[in-house]
């Protein structure tokens, strides 16, 4: 599976699923169930690159502004759901964090933002197909720490500066 494919398929179980992403990951886990599962496999290694490309101060702060608050664990599932809304809306994150106040058409703090389960659902694809767990996917961890320069969760004022597209449009 290249680049595209992965891609391709984030996109068209997510218009699937109508955006719902707890929905985006069961059909995306249907659609996994039809391949091989090196094919399988290698949709986990790209998840995870990208996953762990978006371990970003500057995304995080982010992810803060829009979800009015954002734990570790909070951030690890924003990140799933940001790869699960494609390669436009992600891509454009993580160069600049700020642009998703004009990437994002709806958000809907109800299901939008969480999207943990589209990190599970090559992982349960493969041992369903398998009945073995996936081995290491053999790319590097995610580093220790988010990559660039802490973010001051807690300053208000600073987030506004730092993100005034998203706290115009989801914090005011």
């Amino acid at each position: 599976m290249d680049e595209t494919e992965f891609w391709e398929l984030i996109d068209t179980t997510r218009a699937a699923a109508e955006g719902d992403p707890e929905e985006q990951a069961d059909v995306l886990v249907d659609r996994l169930l039809q391949m091989d599962p090196e094919l399988v496999l290698d949709f986990a290694r790209h998840f995870e690159a990208r996953y762990n490309r978006a371990y970003r101060w500057d995304l995080w702060g982010a992810a803060w502004v829009l979800l009015d608050g954002c734990s570790d664990d909070a951030f690890d599932f924003f990140r799933c759901w940001l790869i699960g809304q494609g390669r436009e809306v992600f891509e454009g994150a993580v160069h600049e964090p700020d642009s998703l106040a004009e990437l994002l058409d709806d958000f809907d703090d109800e299901i939008d933002g969480d999207g943990e389960e589209l990190g599970y659902a090559a992982d349960e694809a493969y041992e369903q197909l398998t009945g073995t767990v996936a081995p290491d996917l053999g790319i590097a961890p995610a580093p220790a720490e988010p990559e660039g320069t802490p973010v001051a969760f807690e300053d208000e004022g600073a987030l506004a500066q730092r993100y005034p597209r998203l706290w115009e449009r989801f914090r005011e």
